[in-house]
């Protein structure tokens, strides 16, 4: 049987929840397109996430692929208080009052028990509650309460979640359950982290600190000064998520496009990889076929050269997980087959180079468009050598080498990149290409007439020192005779 590989370049990322929970399930949603598993922490115990990470990595070991694993951290919570009657409605132009009375709300205030939005108000701010259903209009306020214009109306109930967006509240990101779940998940081990509720910079590298290199940080742009921040932020993070789906409540919707457009592209310049989330097949949440507006939304981040695209509720509570993934496996090989992908993928290449393994990877990436070569094979201990040539977006597959499984687990979140650790320390170029050669014929994505590019840094063990690119035969007995040590 051929090992398995993708055939196509985008990745897919599944969130496991009650309806994929099982090793059966688990490793279905795999065989099926699904490249990274993410573990969301705002539902369910530690002991359920530990379990979850354990089938993970025992479908890993069975089928001998390394899987990424994401844990999307929850982020501080914001949300009213109770009510006498648990709902009530309100009406456009009325007056509605915030206060951090913890007596039961009416229909003429609630409490909202967290001190940092009221400092934090001022007279014009918004407030966004029920994912913006209802809408509030700051009149008058000071260290304890918010007098507010009703300005959408509609029925609020008991603890719903509340949006400040023109404001930068004085709030970190990490909450204290989030500090606890980063422990959790960094010991059991997890390749990715998704940082929730960034707002600047000082909050990716507090996540950062804590973690401690044992996982990536992911930064979930989400808030309207994350985008406003984003440069400094895309600057400290290792890879980015365009959450949209906060995004669309505390900014117009229509401008969420053209914020994704900008925001996959520099992410993609900074060769660190991004994620377009939520709400990309929701009607698969009940119906085994989605519409065709969400087949066109998945297709767009494919167009945009996103690194993945992910599956939330879809895979995770829905009656339809499987159907899904399928689904976006399918709509991406449509996608990246079509001429005009690679029209728009080449021509949103960025062509200034500043280093020399910019230029490295520019020119395997030229020299394979432009002859017969199969693939190109990075051979990476940091994983710095696949970012930069998955920047490129080459015509042809990329396989990355690696004598470490951590390292090989992360880049399997990385467009184009199709990973495999190898045993042993390997100290000379001669068995990198060696190596090399034997993956890209095991996998098919050469055979022994074909030629593949290889890049590596010389010498061996320093990230960032990628130095060197070599056409490399696939007739294997040709490598160990040609071959320089």
């Amino acid at each position: 049987m051929t090992p398995l590989r993708r055939h196509r370049m985008i990745k897919i990322v599944a969130t496991l929840g009650p309806s994929s929970s099982t090793y059966e399930m688990i490793r279905n949603l795999f065989e099926a397109g699904a490249d990274v598993f993410r573990l969301n922490m705002s539902h369910g115990t530690h002991g359920e996430i530990a379990e979850r990470h354990r089938i993970i990595r025992q479908v890993e070991a069975d089928l001998g692929r390394p899987i990424c694993i994401l844990a999307d951290l929850q982020g501080p919570k914001l949300r009213v208080g109770a009510f006498a009657n648990d709902a009530e409605d309100l009406r456009e132009g009325q007056s509605f009052r915030l206060d951090l009375d913890d007596k039961p709300g009416d229909a003429s205030r609630v409490t909202l028990p967290h001190p940092e939005i009221f400092k934090a108000l001022e007279p014009g701010s918004e407030l966004l509650v029920n994912d913006g259903k209802i809408r509030l209009r700051v009149e008058r306020c000071g260290g304890d309460f918010a007098e507010c214009i009703v300005t959408v109306g509609g029925t609020i109930s008991n603890r719903k979640g509340v949006n400040v967006p023109d404001v930068v509240l004085p709030l970190a990101a990490l909450s204290d359950k989030d500090r606890k779940d980063l422990e959790f998940v960094c010991n059991l081990g997890v390749d990715w982290l998704a940082l929730s509720f960034v707002q600047r910079a000082s909050d990716v590298t507090e996540a950062r600190d804590l973690a401690q290199g044992r996982a990536a940080i992911l930064s979930k742009i989400e808030k309207p000064a994350a985008v406003k921040a984003f440069d400094e932020i895309l600057a400290v993070s290792d890879g980015i998520m365009v959450a949209r789906g906060d995004l669309g409540v505390e900014l117009p919707v229509q401008n969420v496009p053209p914020i994704q457009k900008r925001l996959v592209r520099r992410a993609r310049n900074a060769a660190k990889p991004v994620i377009v989330a939520t709400q990309m097949l929701e009607s698969m949440i009940e119906s085994p076929m989605p519409t065709r507006a969400e087949v066109s939304d998945v297709a767009t981040a494919i167009y945009e050269g996103a690194d993945a695209i992910m599956l939330s509720a879809e895979s995770a509570a829905g009656q339809y997980p499987i159907e899904a993934v399928t689904t976006m496996n399918n709509v991406a090989i449509e996608v990246e087959s079509d001429p005009t992908y690679v029209d728009i993928i080449d021509a949103s290449r960025k062509v200034e180079h500043y280093t020399i393994a910019d230029g490295i990877v520019s020119a395997a990436r030229e020299l394979a468009e432009t002859t017969d070569i199969a693939a190109i094979c990075c051979f990476t201990e940091s994983g710095t050598t696949a970012y930069l040539v998955a920047r490129e977006r080459p015509h042809v597959p990329i396989i990355a080498i690696t004598p470490i499984t951590g390292v090989a687990r992360r880049l399997t979140l990385v467009w184009g990149v199709h990973c495999e650790t190898v045993t042993g320390n390997v100290e000379r170029f001669k068995k990198a290409v060696i190596n090399a050669v034997r993956v890209a014929r095991k996998y098919g994505f050469a055979t022994e007439t074909d030629q593949i590019l290889v890049t590596a840094g010389i010498p061996f063990n320093q990230p960032g020192t990628t130095n060197i690119l070599r056409v490399a035969p696939c007739a294997e007995h040709l490598i160990v005779q040609s071959e320089p040590e």
